[in-house]
């Protein structure tokens, strides 16, 4: 069956199938999978709220680092036995938006008697999830909370022999811990070593997450909703709709946040792409994914159903040709923007030295180190 979370910061409307055993088959194309297991109590209200604000800077980061690669991202919020839920889980996904829109609709809630479901919410990363099988793929976990795991629900199977299964799957388990409970960072620094991962410490607030605004921000966001406005939906209704509500999220994110995402879409740009995932014609044609002789009218928004073959080729051209202009256009305004903001960083880190702190520059930083060249 299929899922809908309406993520309610963006009205945006997210499909996701249920998260499942089995992985996916080998591929050609080099894979980096990123899974982030996270406590949504309510302790974790703050780190929340900063992951919200910076996964795409973080999405860039391995962009980055690896231009050629395709990124899936997946989401397992916990909580407790007793809270709205115990588990929810967001599998592995290339379409970055929609891993985005169940994040803005988390909400650090419930816990109180300090274990967590931790060993259940580790168990659902490491074997539910479809993570994709060969050598040409690479497997991250990223176990972000407070409390410890109860050791004591008979039901669940415990981290170390989660994490000798994870070992056996060439996934690595990263942990990054939140406050300082000794408890908790015991148990932490065991699940890294054993899983060939990273401890990370970072204050229980998720640190301080540097928000730097530019000149450049307002241009960039205006640029990308004209960039937007070259998108073709297709599908069925929902699916269209879907595609539409993500290329209006620019609007309603923070500024800061905005530029992000058009700067992450940007690095996508020589693939066609304006939204992850897919859904836009123009993009999934570029790309071979579809052939326009497949497509049916009742697929096509409605003013181009009754538009003859050779006039549907014409209007998907002139639409790429378009975007191809604007997205050089784009790619100039991220380029100062992004050397505006190294210079500001660069003048923080001077006045306030303690880099690396916060939640985002430390998953930046360990995806760096852990990500083969």
């Amino acid at each position: 069956m299929k899922h809908v979370l309406r993520a309610g910061a963006l009205g945006l409307m997210v499909f996701a199938g249920s998260a499942m055993a089995q992985t996916a088959g080998p591929t050609k194309t080099r894979v980096i999978e990123v899974a982030f297991t996270l406590d949504a109590t309510g302790s974790m209200a703050s780190l929340i709220d900063g992951a919200k604000r910076k996964i795409w800077s973080i999405a860039t980061t391995i962009a980055d680092a690896n231009p050629d690669a395709e990124l899936r991202v997946a989401l397992v919020a916990y909580r407790d036995i007793g809270d709205e839920f115990v588990t929810r889980s967001f599998d592995l996904t290339s379409d970055i938006q929609s891993i985005y829109g169940h994040l803005l609709d988390l909400r650090a809630k419930g816990g109180g008697d300090w274990p967590e479901s931790v060993n259940e919410a580790l168990d659902q990363s490491v074997t539910k999830l479809t993570w994709t099988q060969g050598p040409g793929a690479q497997r991250i976990v990223f176990l972000v909370g407070d409390a410890p795991p109860h050791m004591d629900y008979q039901q669940d199977r415990k981290y170390p022999e989660i994490i000798a299964d994870a070992r056996a799957r060439g996934i690595v388990i990263n942990t990054v811990q939140a406050g300082q409970a000794r408890d908790t960072q015991r148990i932490w620094r065991e699940i890294a070593q054993r899983g060939d991962g990273r401890y990370i410490p970072i204050p229980q607030d998720g640190g301080k997450v540097v928000i730097i605004e530019t000149p450049y921000d307002d241009e960039i966001i205006v640029l990308q909703e004209r960039i937007n406005r070259t998108i073709i939906p297709y599908g069925d209704d929902k699916r269209r709709d879907f595609i539409r509500q993500k290329s209006e999220q620019i609007r309603s994110a923070p500024k800061a946040s905005a530029s992000d995402l058009a700067g992450y879409l940007n690095r996508r740009a020589e693939k066609g792409e304006v939204v992850t995932g897919e859904g836009d014609l123009v993009a999934d044609l570029k790309q071979g994914k579809r052939r326009l002789d497949e497509i049916k009218p009742a697929e096509l928004p409605e003013p181009m159903r009754k538009m003859t073959p050779e006039q549907i080729r014409t209007h998907v051209s002139e639409q790429e040709a378009t975007r191809s202009g604007l997205t050089r256009q784009m790619g100039e305004l991220v380029g100062k923007r992004e050397a505006y903001a190294a210079s500001k960083r660069a003048e923080m880190t001077k006045t306030n030295p303690g880099k690396g702190d916060s939640f985002d520059e430390a998953v930046s930083e360990t995806l760096k180190a852990q990500i083969r060249k």
